[in-house]
């Protein structure tokens, strides 16, 4: 069982950074895959960015692509987003998620969810 509490949502002016964290719980954090996920409203949730157990491979949607980066400290047992140059279209919850796969880029993937972080850029 693993529990995922997201932080660092907030209100911020396009062209803006945030940094989004994911803490999970349970001794096992560094076997699962992890990934970022975010529903706006009247949409679909959809995938933003993965990465697998060691760090070293990662995945981006094309359109956050050069301006988001997610990492992981296994020792920290948390999952970052680090957003940069944010839009007003990436406005909308975002949620952390674990996988028992190596990386997943599809929500049915995924095997807990955190309860999501709200992120709204003004234009």
């Amino acid at each position: 069982q693993v529990q995922l509490v997201e932080s660092g949502g907030g209100l911020v002016q396009a062209g803006g950074s945030l940094r989004l964290s994911c803490a999970a719980s349970g001794r096992t954090f560094s076997s699962y895959g992890m990934g970022w996920f975010r529903q706006a409203p009247g949409k679909e949730r959809e995938f933003v960015a993965a990465i697998n157990w060691s760090g070293r491979s990662t995945h981006y949607r094309d359109s956050v692509k050069g301006r988001f980066t997610i990492s992981r400290d296994n020792a920290k047992n948390t999952v970052y987003l680090q957003m940069n140059s944010l839009k007003p279209e990436d406005t909308a919850i975002y949620y952390c998620a674990a996988t028992k796969v190596v990386t997943a880029l599809v929500p049915g993937a995924y095997d807990y969810w955190g309860q999501g972080t709200q992120v709204t850029v003004s234009s």
